[in-house]
C-alpha cells in the first residue's frame, strides 16, 4: 500500500498527523488508512454565494480504522474520534471495523474495501494482521449484486415516502409520524445509493453520517441539504429530519410544522429522483461494459 502524503499541502499533512494521534489514542488500532478524495488528491474546498447566502462544499477526511476482533465497540470509538475532531475545517469521517470483517468483505469481492486497499494511504500499521487478496468479481457479478441492492432498498425507501405523505395529509396528528417516515425513507435512499455504487454502507441510522458518505457517490445527492456558513435554515431542516428517528417517536418536545414538512417532503422527493437516476445509470453502465467485453 501507499504510505506517502507528499501530494498534500503541508497544512493538511499536519492535520492528518494530528487526527492520526487522536485515532491511536481512542481506538488502539491495528491499521489506519486514509482513503477517499484526500488519498486520491482530488479533494474539494468550495465556497459560493447563492441568493445572498454563502454555502460551502468541503471534502471530508476519510479514515478506515482497523481493530482487533471483539475488543471494542465500533460506534463508541467513532463517536469519541468525531467529538475530538470538531475543530477541523474538514469533517473527520472515520469508519471502524475489525480485521475479520474487512477480510470477509475482500473475500467476497466487496469493492468498497478492495478500493481502499488499492488506493488508500497506510498511515499506521502494527503489522500484526494482513489483508487478504481481494476477490475479483466479473462485470456481470457486479451488475447482479448492484441490481439486488437496488431492488431491495429503493422500493422500501419509496414506500416510506408514500407513508410520510399519507401521514402528513392526515393533519397535525400525523406530523410526527410523517417526520419519522421521512427519516426512514432518506436512510433507505442513501443506503441504496451507497450499496449500488460501493457495496457498503455504514452501520448507522445517523443521516449525517450517511449523507457524508453519499457525497462520494453524488455531489447532487449531498447538496439537497446544502451546507450554509451563515444561514441556518438548511441546518434546521436537516436537524429536524435527523432527530426524527428517535425524537418524533419518543420525545414530547419534538415539534415540526406543516411548512417544514412540506419542505422536507419536497427534498426527500428530490433525493428519490437522484437516487433512481444514479443507481440505474450505474447498473446500466455495468451491463453495457459487460456486453462490450463479451462482444
Amino acid at each position: 500500500m501507499k504510505t506517502s502524503l507528499s501530494h498534500l499541502p503541508e497544512a493538511k499533512q499536519r492535520e492528518i498527523a494530528h487526527i492520526l494521534g487522536i485515532i491511536r489514542e481512542e481506538a488502539d488500532p491495528e491499521k489506519v488508512i486514509l482513503f477517499g478524495s484526500h488519498a486520491r488528491g482530488s479533494w474539494v474546498e468550495d465556497e459560493y454565494v447563492e441568493d445572498g447566502i454563502r454555502f460551502s462544499y468541503i471534502s471530508d477526511y476519510d479514515f478506515l480504522v482497523v481493530v482487533k476482533k471483539g475488543e471494542v465497540k465500533e460506534q463508541a470509538i467513532i463517536s469519541h474520534i468525531e467529538n475530538r475532531c470538531n475543530d477541523f475545517k474538514s469533517v473527520v469521517s472515520p469508519i471502524v471495523h475489525d480485521i475479520d470483517y474487512i477480510n470477509e468483505g475482500l473475500r467476497i469481492g466487496q469493492y468498497f474495501f478492495s478500493d481502499i486497499v488499492s488506493e488508500g494511504i497506510l498511515l499506521f500499521d502494527t503489522k500484526s494482521f494482513e489483508f487478504e487478496k481481494a476477490a475479483e468479481l466479473t462485470l456481470e457479478e457486479e451488475r447482479k449484486k448492484a441490481q439486488a441492492y437496488y431492488d431491495i432498498w429503493y422500493p422500501q425507501a419509496s414506500q416510506f415516502l408514500i407513508d410520510a405523505v399519507n401521514a402528513y395529509q392526515r393533519g397535525t396528528d400525523g406530523y410526527r409520524n410523517s417526520a419519522f417516515y421521512l427519516h426512514q425513507s432518506t436512510e433507505c435512499f442513501f443506503s441504496a445509493a451507497l450499496l449500488v455504487h460501493t457495496g457498503y454502507k455504514p452501520k448507522s441510522h445517523n443521516l449525517a453520517k450517511l449523507r457524508n458518505y453519499a457525497k462520494h457517490v453524488s455531489v447532487d445527492l449531498y447538496a439537497i441539504f446544502r451546507s450554509p456558513i451563515i444561514n441556518e435554515h438548511e441546518f434546521h431542516l436537516f436537524d429536524l429530519l435527523k432527530r426524527s428517528y428517535i425524537d418524533a417517536r419518543y420525545k414530547l418536545d419534538y415539534a415540526i410544522t406543516k411548512d417544514e414538512l412540506n419542505e422536507l417532503i419536497a427534498k426527500v422527493t428530490k433525493i428519490q429522483g437522484i437516487v433512481k437516476t444514479i443507481c440505474e445509470n450505474r447498473i446500466n453502465s455495468l451491463s453495457q461494459a459487460n456486453n462490450n467485453s463479451n462482444a
